[in-house]
């Protein structure tokens, strides 16, 4: 009996932890390319004439309530028919909802995103946008279970916790801002499958620090995070096959994550070279490395303007003995319409 209430206690120890981590920190998917407002806000109009995406992330299931994260966006380009521009205009909505835990702690956002984009050349732009919207952070004491409730023995709901919170439910007003470049390279036909593109990008999100406490005002923030990236899509020339190498840095007081890995593409149909209706279809399977926490296993299907995906973390930190090495499943859906920037170069 007395070693089932130490595990329990080292469970119950390790799974605080982890909650009081996901506290400090914002949403994030493994799958981040696929979330890219929350990635960083000038990539609204970067890649496509038209974007919408639905994620849904669920982690520690096995280990506590499951942590489910569902997400939002739109963004489209708003002058993409415009003839000889110099930029491109491109608006976006990002709106998230995650809920953790026994106390249901939740977070919901709603932003806007604005963003312009410097044509270079016919191949690259060069891209700032902000984002500006509000936030709602929600805590239910109903289920909670604290550690005054501990008798010695065991956990006695009849005791009095003596905890209080300042306020249940907490709005704030958020902002950022990033900068992002992207590089479009030769079309990838079968026949060449010389295709080079790239994305690199930097953000700042919570530039303003709104406060963040449930105990009272001003005792906490939401601190400012840092966030930067860099992929590519590297076509292996007359063949099939290419590489989506991709790398994630985030940065939020003392909690950083770094991500990397890549995608081996598989072409399966070509797309078609004059009536453009045809966009081809691809098979990816990707393996990634989240420092000091998962192994991350990626799936995703291309056809035409739609895709699907998911990812599961295969854990590998310090809470594996209480996981069993479960760590997060996640999907996205999408519809990217792509074109070209068709137009001349800009003087800058």
């Amino acid at each position: 009996m007395k070693i089932k209430i130490i595990q329990l206690f080292v469970v119950s120890v390790l799974v605080s932890f982890y909650t009081k981590v996901s506290f400090a920190q914002d949403v994030h998917f493994s799958q981040a390319s696929n979330s890219p407002l929350t990635l960083n806000p000038a990539l609204a109009g970067a890649n496509n004439a038209t974007q919408v995406i639905v994620n849904y992330r669920t982690q520690w299931k096995s280990v506590a309530t499951p942590y489910n994260t569902f997400a939002a966006s739109f963004d489209m380009r708003l002058n993409e028919n415009a003839r000889q521009k110099k930029g491109i205009f491109a608006i976006g909505l990002n709106l998230y909802k995650d809920q953790a835990g026994d106390l249901k702690l939740a977070t919901t956002n709603a932003n806007l995103n604005l963003a312009y984009h410097l044509i270079i050349d016919r191949k690259s732009t060069i891209g700032g946008g902000i984002y500006a919207g509000f936030g709602q952070r929600s805590i239910s004491t109903t289920n909670g279970k604290w550690a005054s409730q501990y008798n010695g023995d065991y956990y006695d709901a009849n005791i009095q916790s003596g905890e209080s919170v300042f306020a249940n439910k907490i709005n704030y007003f958020d902002v950022g801002t990033g900068f992002v470049y992207t590089y479009r390279g030769t079309e990838n036909y079968m026949t060449s499958n010389n295709q080079k593109d790239f994305n690199v990008g930097f953000a700042i999100y919570h530039l303003n620090k709104p406060d963040y406490s449930f105990m009272s005002a001003n005792n906490e923030q939401l601190y400012m995070r840092f966030s930067g990236f860099a992929n590519a899509v590297i076509g292996i020339s007359n063949s099939r096959n290419s590489l989506m190498p991709a790398i994630y840095f985030q940065r939020q007081k003392t909690a950083t994550e770094f991500l990397f890995g890549t995608y081996w593409r598989y072409q399966i149909q070509e797309a078609s070279r004059v009536t453009g209706f045809n966009k081809g279809s691809y098979l990816s399977i990707g393996a990634f490395y989240r420092t000091n926490d998962a192994f991350v296993a990626k799936a995703m299907f291309e056809m035409f303007d739609y895709s699907v995906g998911f990812a599961y973390d295969i854990n590998v930190s310090s809470l594996t003995g209480a996981s069993n090495a479960r760590g997060g499943f996640e999907l996205f859906l999408k519809y990217g319409l792509a074109k070209k920037n068709g137009a001349t170069r800009s003087r800058i």
